[in-house]
């Protein structure tokens, strides 16, 4: 049986690969498509393609002929697998920087995001500090050795009656970090890597402006209004058998936690950075994917996808 070849190009060289009906079904699972009906839809295709008589055809012709089939099936489908496959177009790494007060969700968005997009590369920014910490010793800098909302209990300096300690060691502790974010954004933006940096320390304001400014870097503050729905992500967390970090110690920052929260909020609508309630898992990708095309995306995808 004669193969249908699919022919694309990476870094300006053309390369021509066999059409793979278990490729293109991954692909709109990203898009949230039910795996079996992917493989079937798929299958779909491949059996369109071969009645057709096509041998070889270009890949921005096949994704034009999956678009149009999914259009006819499943126009909310055709939509995410479009958005998806206007970024994955895109010559330059995409770096995601997601932020918000602990326990707002930014490592399962994150997760969740980086499987949408199939971005392999993802980091904590907690991982960027417990780096910092084997460089740095606690002498030097107490606040990187604290939680983000326990840093104004190693501040060196007392702070005046009338000023916000735990907002000041949050700020010290968060400058510090920022130092490694910024080292990993560098080298991705170097090696062309695209990745998801997460964590408590993206807070706008703090990242250097040439960097964030860049229409292939990304971040995101994410929120959540209602207290108790943010005290219930806490116990939520705390019940996974894997989880370590006990519950009493959060409730007893939580004020803590909740005046960090509000500053983040503040500095990203003063910095123009999307904030974005996440309540609802699929809503908040949805939301970030549309932001991420309409900077990330070149308009003439981004028109080719709704048309």
């Amino acid at each position: 049986m004669k193969l249908i070849m699919v022919e694309g190009e990476v870094s300006g060289k053309k390369y021509e690969e066999p059409f793979s009906k278990g490729v293109l079904a991954r692909s709109l699972t990203r898009a949230e498509m039910d795996p079996n009906k992917a493989y079937t839809f798929a299958s779909q295709i491949e059996a369109h393609l071969k009645s057709e008589g096509v041998d070889l055809i270009n890949l921005d012709d096949l994704i034009r002929i999956v678009l149009k089939k999914l259009r006819e099936e499943d126009k909310e489908i055709a939509e995410k697998y479009g958005l998806w496959k206007s970024i994955r177009k895109c010559k330059e790494p995409l770096i995601i920087l997601i932020g918000g007060a602990s326990g707002v969700g930014t490592s399962s968005i994150a997760f969740e995001l980086a499987n949408r997009l199939g971005i392999r590369n993802m980091i904590s920014t907690d991982m960027i500090r417990e780096v910092m910490r084997k460089i740095v010793s606690k002498e030097l800098l107490p606040t990187l050795y604290e939680s983000s909302y326990t840093a104004f209990s190693s501040l060196r300096i007392p702070t005046p009656p009338e000023s916000d300690e735990v907002l000041i060691g949050f700020r010290d502790h968060v400058d510090t970090v920022s130092v490694g974010v910024e080292a990993v954004i560098e080298r991705a933006l170097k090696e062309g890597i695209s990745i998801v940096i997460e964590g408590v320390h993206i807070v706008p304001g703090f990242i250097k402006e040439e960097l964030v400014s860049k229409s292939n870097v990304s971040m995101f503050v994410l929120t959540l209004q209602d207290e108790e729905i943010h005290k219930g992500r806490f116990y939520s967390r705390c019940r996974q058998m894997w989880a370590r970090r006990p519950l009493e110690r959060y409730m007893n920052y939580f004020g803590a936690i909740r005046r960090t929260h509000k500053y983040i909020e503040g500095l990203a609508i003063k910095n123009h950075v999307p904030v974005v309630e996440n309540i609802d898992v699929t809503t908040t990708i949805d939301s970030m994917i549309e932001h991420i095309t309409k900077t990330y995306g070149s308009e003439e995808d981004v028109g080719e996808i709704k048309s």
